[in-house]
Parts: structure tokens; sequence; C-alpha cells
């Protein structure tokens, strides 16, 4: 029993992974009635967003001192986002120009006006769609983007009225500490949740899914492990971030978002580890959840070369100031897509109906979207893991804070 009680959470987490593709494989009728198990998992989760979001973004920017301070942090996290996301999108799109792993499928379809999955986005509607008219909507939604603005402006009010405003601030933090630790409760149900997810998709899909549409999937892992190597791995040593302890802290969350494929699930635990590694409140309280907005590295990239993927397997041909033209777009559209499993295919669907593409596309990938889900969200959550240790050194923060173990136990202490 205290061999058990040892065992780490990522070590049981991988432990679900390994069960439910064997559950998958050699059970399948039974994993498609385990769907039940992974979303209960997923909706405890994605009930600690809302408060959590209040308790950090509020107590931390109300306790971060002068307004000048978090303003200077939200310009640089906004520079920081805009060079990560074209970075990712330069490479996606690189990595699908040289594998071209579309030629050759030949898609049926043709060229289409229209999609009834998504609509074009403005760059005026992602700006009004931004400013919540009624909170909480935005919270019933686990609109993230909505209430980063509210709770910002929020704490920004509780800043300038000072002492007045104190057990406004108190009970934020209050709520702050007690949904980190509803959060390791919750987290006591991740390994069962992975497993459940991960039976379901192979017991439905047939273990084929793994290996169907294997380029184009090999194409997306090799553009996304670039990117984290480039872009990733190029912020954390640029800005000298202790890799090693870095790794410690953003792995668990890596991992959830990875296995769940939602980075709504990792993004209690990515809050309260950053903060751990010895990001600051204020830091961590507003730059992670904004870059579930605006910096979604993984899916970015996912989206360049899925659709050029389609437009390769529809023999399309499109020149390169199209394609630049393209990406510029996806850039938009993927502002505020939610963190939730398959989000990225609405944004898709919208740029294959602005740019003329078949929306057969669509069901062409969909059969493994589930891997390539996995890997873009993983690659998001771990990007703004990065974004929120770079803008800490560049506000100074040295990191020689130890805030305790990163790890969760699984069981007792």
């Amino acid at each position: 029993m205290s061999f058990v009680r040892k065992i780490s959470l990522t070590s049981w987490i991988f432990i679900g992974l390994v069960a439910g593709i064997l559950t998958g494989v050699f059970f399948p009728e039974f994993s498609k009635h385990l769907s039940p198990i992974s979303n209960i998992f997923l909706r405890l989760i994605r009930s600690i967003v809302g408060p959590l979001l209040f308790g950090t973004l509020v107590y931390g920017i109300a306790s971060a001192g002068e307004l000048k301070t978090m303003g200077r942090i939200a310009l640089k996290a906004l520079i920081y986002f805009e060079i990560a996301t074209t970075l990712a999108l330069v490479i996606g799109l690189l990595t699908v120009n040289i594998m071209r792993p579309g030629t050759g499928l030949r898609l049926a379809g043709g060229p289409a006006g229209a999609s009834a999955l998504a609509n074009p986005v403005s760059l005026s509607q992602v700006l009004e769609h931004a400013v919540p008219s009624n909170i909480f909507e935005s919270l019933a939604q686990n609109d993230v983007l909505e209430m980063v603005i509210f709770f910002f402006l929020f704490g920004a009010a509780c800043s300038a009225i000072g002492a007045k405003a104190q057990p406004v601030v108190n009970f934020a933090a209050s709520v702050a500490e007690v949904m980190f630790r509803y959060t390791k409760y919750a987290m006591y149900l991740a390994p069962f949740g992975v497993a459940a997810a991960i039976a379901v998709t192979i017991g439905s899909k047939g273990l084929g899914v793994l290996f169907g549409l294997g380029k184009l999937v090999g194409t997306l892992y090799l553009a996304q492990a670039v990117c984290v190597l480039v872009v990733l791995g190029a912020s954390l040593v640029i800005a000298r971030v202790p890799i090693g302890r870095f790794w410690q802290a953003a792995r668990q969350p890596f991992l959830i978002a990875y296995s769940t494929a939602s980075s709504e699930a990792a993004l209690p635990l990515a809050l309260e580890n950053m903060e751990r590694f010895g990001v600051p409140k204020h830091i961590v309280g507003f730059v992670l959840p904004t870059g579930y907005s605006f910096n979604l590295i993984g899916s970015t990239l996912y989206l360049s070369l899925a659709s050029m993927f389609i437009a390769q397997a529809a023999d399309m041909r499109m020149p390169l100031a199209s394609q630049i033209s393209m990406m510029l777009t996806l850039m938009l559209m993927s502002k505020g897509t939610a963190g939730v499993p398959r989000g990225a295919l609405v944004v898709l669907a919208g740029a294959l109906a602005t740019f003329q593409l078949p929306p057969e596309g669509i069901t062409l990938i969909l059969g493994v979207d589930a891997l390539m889900d996995m890997c873009r969200t993983s690659v998001n959550v771990l990007g703004n893991c990065v974004a929120t240790a770079v803008v800490a050194r560049w506000e100074r923060v040295p990191f020689t804070r130890v805030g305790g173990e990163v790890e969760i136990a699984v069981a007792g202490s």
C-alpha cells in the first residue's frame, strides 16, 4: 500500500493511458460505453475554470501594485504571443509544403463556397466578443477570453479603490486557495478519465486509428516538435529560464492536455504549478489564461497544416500570396478558440469556406483528428506555460523562490 502512495500523478496517468489502449484493443464494445467517465472528469475540471480565474486574476492584479505594471505586462505578453504564433504559422506552412502529405489522396468535392460549421470571423467581431455583456453568461459558457477581460478590469478597480476593496481581494485570495485544493481532489480522477477517453477512441475507431492517414499525423507531429524546439526551446534559452525546473512544473499539465485533448482540463494545474515554479501571481494569473485565446501556437500550426493538406488532397494550386493571406486569416480566426476537444475543427471549417476549399476535407481528417488534437492541445498548454516564464523573466523575476513540490501526490503524504 505504501508503494502505491509513492507513485506520482504523472505515473498514474501513464498507467491510465496504457490501460485505456489495452481496454480499447481487447474490449472494444465495452470501451464504447466508457465515455461518461471521461466526460465526468472533463465536466469536473471545467467547473474549476471560472472560480479559479476569478481568484487568481483579481487577487493577482489587485495585489500587483501600480496599474502601470499590469499594462506593461500585458504589452509584453501580447508581443510574445504574436511572435510565437507567427513563427508557428510559418513552421506549419513550410512543413506541409515540403512533406506534401495530401498529394495523391484525390479528395472529391471540389471547391466549396460555404460551410455549415462556421463563418469567417472579422477583427471587429473578435474585439466585440472579447468584452462580456454578462459575466454570468461568460462563466456559464466557460468563455475564457471574456472572463479574463472582466476579471482584469475588476482587479484593476480593486487596486484603484485601495483599502475599501481589501475584503473583496481577500475573498478572491481565499477562492483561489480553495480552488487549488478542489483541483487536487479532481486530479484523483485524472487516470480514470484519461483511460476512459483513450479506450473510447480506440474502441470506436479501432486500432487502425493509430495508423490511418499516417503521413498527415506524422507531418503534424514533426512540425509540432520543430515548433517546440525552435520556438519554445529558444524562448526558454534566450530568457534564461531553468529548463529542468520548468519541465518539472509543466509536464503534468502537458500530459493532461495530451491525454484529454482539452486545454481547459490542464489550466488549473498549470496555474498552480507555474506559480510554484516561481512566476508571481499577477503574471501567471494574467498571461496564462490570456494565452488560451491569443497564444494557441499548437492549434495555429495545425490550422495552417490542415488547410494546406486539404488543398493538396483536392489538387488545388495555391500561390504563395494566397497561402500567406490564408495564414493571416487563420491567425485572426484562431483567437478566442475554445480550449475544448475538436475546437479547432470549427475554425478550420471557416477557413475552408473563406478560401473556397472543399468542406469534405473535414471528414477526411476527422478519423485521425483525435490524435492530432491531443498533439496540438498539449503544445498549446506548453506554449502558454513558456509564455508565463518568458514574461516573468522579462520582468526580471529571478526564479529563485521555491514554492514547494510541483508534483501532486495521488494518495496520502
